[in-house]
């Protein structure tokens, strides 16, 4: 489903160095997009990563892989089937509790008709290895004409405090506008029973405070040292102010009272680019309550760019300064914002940045590039590379599926996931660099090198399959895994199908592939 855009709002108004390796945790020749990354608070070698992939027959689905290493090596992929009615997953977040259970966050839909929705927890005990039975946290009959089961963030609560264990879990209403019926909203559940039941969904907004016309009031949820929730939201309600707001929201129990105030007035446009992933973050320090910062994406002169702001008493902020260090007004954009606080109070942001593209705007090559504060710091350390190499623009990046990336900081160490089309596909790609050093240490998880080229691609009237001797048993079939026709010679007419994505499935000595291609007319 569609990402949550803090930036939204802004369009109201305006409309180290070192070499780095990166771990490839797919390697498929499919689609994988939309990562997130967990690491066990009780051991920091063992990690989680979960991401959206198509599996042939189901669509997209959630995918899972676990490391006891620290990232070197990584098991066998987990596929979670959908529940009876589901014909799509989504949105995968996850989050580890103090006692060393790992609970994967995700939607489970009918994105087709919408009669079925659900946001889905399922919670593993042996960390990731296997996944326990899904709980709905929140389905769209909780919310008639509302369809509030998009964008879900899980978060909980591991401080010493009385909440110790609680999961929140925030969500938007979906971007369908001919089923959601205004006014919209930022929702909340809640478990205090390590994810076995949940709450009633409530609005994080409230009178005064209103999300107002914002359609998808993308929020950012994150539970402080001390035990508060913390999520903040755009606004945008002329009822309330002539201007556009970033509202923040705390509680300290358990989301039954929930206060608000107003961290920012927006006053720096956001970017009008259609492609950009404009999704903002907030973290909080877990070394001192009170102390959260927030990642947004601004345009002040021809470009977006990263900015950062910070509050030490989550309720007075600093005015937003910009964080990519390359030449002002270049032309050159930057999107999809994640940042992680360490136990220190360090803190890592990373991005998609621009500056060495061959062009200007969202179609263009990129790179990831990272920048880090030390606590002691009042100043950013250099921007630094974390991608090992530029990776192609490809169509299938102006779509959703792959609006975030995802960033943990651990001690020394930051750990960045994201999807890139290097390979020829978006594949899920990891970097473990030591901050101080400038040092990776990472190693290849799975490969395959039987990649099918096709092009053009996307195609129009047909599409041209290299090679085409090398490859047994070539059917053409769609995102549900239909097929539409054999393929008996190189070229394939597209003139008849429908714009929309597709699959050339093949065999090689016997094994099955599959290589995607997008008919765009």
């Amino acid at each position: 489903m569609n990402t949550f855009y803090i930036t939204l709002v802004f369009a109201i108004l305006s409309s180290f160095s070192g070499t780095a390796q990166n771990i490839n945790i797919t390697n498929t020749n499919v689609f994988d997009g939309e990562p997130y990354l967990a690491i066990d608070p009780n051991n920091q070698q063992h990690l989680v990563a979960a991401w959206m992939g198509f599996k042939i027959g189901q669509g997209i689905v959630i995918k899972t892989k676990y490391s006891n290493d620290g990232g070197t090596t990584w098991s066998t992929l987990n596929e979670i089937p959908h529940i009876s009615g589901a014909i799509a997953s989504a949105d995968v977040s996850l989050e580890y509790d103090s006692n060393g259970n790992v609970f994967l966050c995700y939607i489970d839909y009918d994105n087709q008709n919408f009669t079925q929705g659900d946001i889905l927890v399922r919670k593993s005990t042996d960390g990731g290895a296997t996944w326990g039975n899904p709980v709905s946290a929140i389905s769209i009959t909780d919310c008639p004409n509302q369809l509030c089961v998009d964008r879900p963030w899980i978060v909980i609560d591991n401080s010493t405090g009385p909440n110790n264990g609680a999961i929140y879990i925030t969500s938007i209403n979906a971007d369908q506008p001919t089923l959601v019926t205004p006014p919209y909203h930022a929702y909340l559940v809640v478990s205090t029973d390590e994810g076995t039941t949940f709450s009633t969904p409530r609005f994080i907004d409230t009178t005064g405070y209103n999300v107002g016309d914002i359609t998808q009031a993308g929020n950012s949820p994150v539970v402080g040292p001390d035990g508060t929730f913390y999520a903040n939201y755009p606004s945008y309600d002329t009822s309330q102010s002539p201007f556009a707001h970033i509202y923040l929201a705390s509680s300290t129990s358990l989301g039954t009272d929930i206060d608000h105030v107003n961290a920012y007035t927006i006053l720096i446009p956001g970017t009008q680019d259609p492609y950009a992933k404009k999704g903002g973050r907030m973290v909080i320090d877990p070394s001192e309550p009170s102390h959260l910062a927030m990642l947004l994406l601004g345009q002040e002169t021809t470009d977006p760019d990263v900015y950062f702001m910070e509050t030490y008493d989550a309720v007075n902020w600093t005015t937003p300064t910009r964080l990519n260090d390359d030449a002002l007004g270049n032309g050159k954009m930057q999107d999809l914002i994640w940042a992680a606080f360490n136990e220190n109070g360090d803190l890592g942001v990373c991005w998609r940045d621009r500056r060495n593209a061959s062009s200007n705007g969202y179609q263009t090559e990129t790179e990831i590039y990272g920048a880090v504060r030390f606590k002691d710091s009042i100043h950013f350390e250099p921007n630094f590379p974390i991608s090992t190499q530029q990776a192609p623009h490809d169509v299938v990046l102006e779509g959703s599926g792959n609006d975030f990336l995802n960033v943990k900081f651990i001690g020394d160490t930051l750990y960045t996931i994201w999807g890139d089309v290097r390979t020829g596909t978006v594949n899920i790609f990891l970097n473990k660099m030591s901050v101080s050093s400038g040092i990776s240490s990472v190693e290849t998880i799975h490969t395959e090198d039987n990649i099918m080229t096709i092009y053009p691609n996307p195609a129009d009237a047909s599409f041209t399959i290299e090679n085409f001797e090398r490859y047994a048993n070539c059917t053409l079939i769609d995102a549900s895994g239909k097929v539409i026709t054999s393929i008996d010679s190189e070229t394939v007419s597209t003139t008849d199908l429908p714009s929309g994505n597709y699959f050339v499935r093949f065999l090689i000595k016997n094994k099955a592939f599959t290589s995607p291609v997008i008919v765009q007319h």
